[in-house]
């Protein structure tokens, strides 16, 4: 069959764009390796974390469905950092692996113009000048013809796997490589380059002693990742954790010369920030110890999942290691440890809309771009599979900035400073991180999901509704005055400086908590907690979030002079050389962007300004 968008891949970045583009009214079709492996989790049986959880609410928000899977699915929920501030608190939940993946084939196999199809992609159909996508062409040589194409093959493209000595194809453990579209980006100009992941072992549930670890349960309060609902019930399920040990290192040691990453047979660079045992013990001598966190893959499996020792080390060495880890020292390995090499494109060839330079109508996404990470995958995902149907519909593309999501950071990285090993989403890397809170992603981007119609227009009341109320409330403590009889009966210390106060500016001490104020605002409790949360956020850092607009301004300003398509870098007078190259190879579409690239000095932007504001002014 044809198809309007063909989406090859199936992982997390693979299920939001094919979604996307079908509830777009595009005809989309989908070709994956494996049916039944459509939204495996290839590692880590869990969604959301540090900034992750930010861009998961985000998806939801934009009308993507990461966010509905987790949220049946999971089996334990917590709010990271809640100790620090609102900036950086994010939600992660563990979820039920299996589940997951059953959820999310089953949400595809429901969408109405969305059709799967089991085959490798091997090459891709062009136009006649070889500048524009037509269509696939697959393993067993069916050809598909198609207007736009979105890439999202993980970590499989001219993959290897790797386990001590071990070596072969492979994208995951006992599933095949997708070999051929490397060799043909490479034949069409592209630069592709290799990335190295990594997995733990699994390993049985009952050989464990769980007395000899902490207990890790969840919270007690359940915030959804989708906007759609407000509370959620769910059966929670302990996480353990416990601690390498200095023999567990002494092993390690003295079979490092055994080790793919240390021998030189992986050349790809692996994650920094999720770096293997064998890294963390090179990297790290003095410490003696190192956190693992014993987590399980499901309600209906014994496996479990041992974060923080992922390893490519032979497999007697990784049993050897892992029986020195109190609580472990028994484990039963159901699944070994094991590192994949894949292809990964340049995302400097990108645009902001995910499309190639090189081959228009070609869209990329995910792990294809050099991330890690499932969310950074579905927000990528979501942005192509858009684009692409807007496209179709001959429309202008959505383009998140900056400061309008953690999206929009991390393909504005990807696409400006381009990455040599995986890319992982942090909230250090978001200028304006107290704006792109997770509780604030539909007051951000639902009504542009709305507008374009990824959203329902239920959705959209229910956010014109969220921000009456948040409005409301703030009234309401504006209103009402902290008297010294109600400061007495509450009883807190806290409260006695701001007797005669509005409740608004006594919620603005960082001692006081909007629960110690519910009892002169009885109607708060008429309201979803998540929303009077918000709100008390909005009081307590107003000062804060009014500087941070302020320079969101100032970001907007240079963002909104726009750099012409063609532009001739070559006519700039006063450009240095390295600056000439950088932009004419990245061509960015606006002097805020151009102002990110690595190596391009400010004395290059105010030369470039100048330029532009004359050329505007002669027009």
């Amino acid at each position: 069959m044809d198809a309007d968008v063909i989406v090859i891949g199936g992982g997390h970045a693979g299920i939001e764009a094919a979604l996307a583009a079908s509830r777009l009214g595009c005809t989309t079709l989908l070709i994956t390796q494996l049916l039944d492996t459509i939204g495996k989790m290839s590692c880590n049986p869990a969604v959301g974390g540090l900034a992750k959880g930010n861009i998961v609410r985000e998806v939801d928000a934009l009308g993507g469905e990461m966010g509905r899977l987790i949220d049946r699915t999971m089996i334990q929920f917590r709010m990271l950092n809640r100790s620090r501030g609102p900036a950086v608190q994010c939600p992660r939940a563990q979820a039920d692996k299996q589940a997951y993946a059953q959820r999310a084939k089953w949400s595809l196999e429901q969408q109405k113009g969305l059709f799967l199809f089991q085959d490798t992609v091997v090459d891709f159909v062009l136009d006649e000048a070889g500048r524009e996508i037509r269509g696939v062409v697959t393993e067993r040589g069916r050809r598909f013809h198609a207007r736009k194409v979105v890439l999202t093959t993980g970590t499989f493209m001219e993959a290897k796997i790797f386990i001590g000595e071990y070596e072969t194809p492979g994208g995951r453990l006992g599933e095949p490589a997708a070999c051929g579209l490397g060799g043909v980006l490479r034949r069409l100009g592209f630069t592709v380059g290799r990335l190295k992941t990594g997995t733990p072992a699994r390993v049985l549930r009952s050989s464990l002693d769980f007395s000899k670890m902490q207990e890790q349960p969840g919270d007690e309060e359940i915030i959804p990742f989708s906007f759609s609902h407000d509370t959620l019930e769910v059966r929670q399920v302990p996480c353990y954790i416990t601690f390498t040990t200095p023999e567990t290192h002494r092993i390690i040691r003295e079979n490092l010369h055994r080790s793919p990453l240390y021998g030189g047979r992986i050349v790809g660079r692996g994650p920094r920030y999720c770096p293997s045992l064998e890294d963390k013990v090179v990297r790290f001598p003095d410490r003696d110890r190192h956190q693992v966190f014993v987590e399980p893959e499901g309600l209906s499996t014994e496996e479990m999942y041992l974060n923080g020792i992922s390893s490519s080390l032979p497999e007697e060495v990784q049993e050897a290691f892992i029986h020195t880890i109190p609580g472990l020292e028994h484990a039963v390995i159901m699944r070994p440890g094991y590192a994949v090499e894949y292809d990964y494109v340049e995302p400097t060839q990108l645009y902001p809309t995910l499309e190639t330079k090189r081959i228009r109508g070609l869209y990329i996404a995910g792990q294809t771009n050099g991330t890690s990470g499932y969310e950074e995958a579905g927000g990528q995902g979501l942005v192509a599979g858009i684009n692409a149907a807007l496209a179709c519909r001959g429309e202008p593309p959505l383009v998140l900035g900056r400061d309008e999501a953690y999206i929009g950071v991390l393909i504005d990285d990807l696409v400006t400073k381009g990455t040599k090993e995986p890319y992982r989403m942090f909230t250090s890397r978001a200028e304006y991180r107290l704006a792109l809170r997770h509780d604030t992603a539909d007051i951000r981007l639902l009504e542009k999901a709305y507008r374009i119609g990824l959203q329902s227009r239920e959705m959209f009341d229910r956010l014109q509704e969220k921000i009456h109320v948040l409005d409301a409330i703030k009234e309401l403590l504006r209103q009402r005055r902290l008297t010294q009889e109600e400061a007495e009966r509450r009883g807190l210390p806290q409260l006695a400086p701001h007797v005669g106060k509005p409740l608004y500016q006594v919620l603005k001490d960082p001692r006081v908590t909007l629960d110690d104020l519910a009892f002169l605002v009885p109607e708060l409790s008429k309201y979803p907690r998540p929303w009077v949360r918000t709100a008390e956020i909005d009081v307590k850092y107003e000062g804060y979030l009014l500087r941070e607009q302020q320079m969101v301004e100032k970001f907007r300003k240079m963002e909104d002079m726009r750099i012409p398509d063609h532009f001739d870098y070559s006519e700039v007078e006063g450009l240095s050389s390295e600056a000439r190259e950088k932009l004419s190879t990245i061509r960015p579409l606006s002097l805020g962007q151009a102002s990110r690239i690595s190596g391009i000095r400010s004395s290059d932007i105010a030369v470039l300004m100048v330029y532009l504001s004359r050329s505007r002014k002669a027009q």
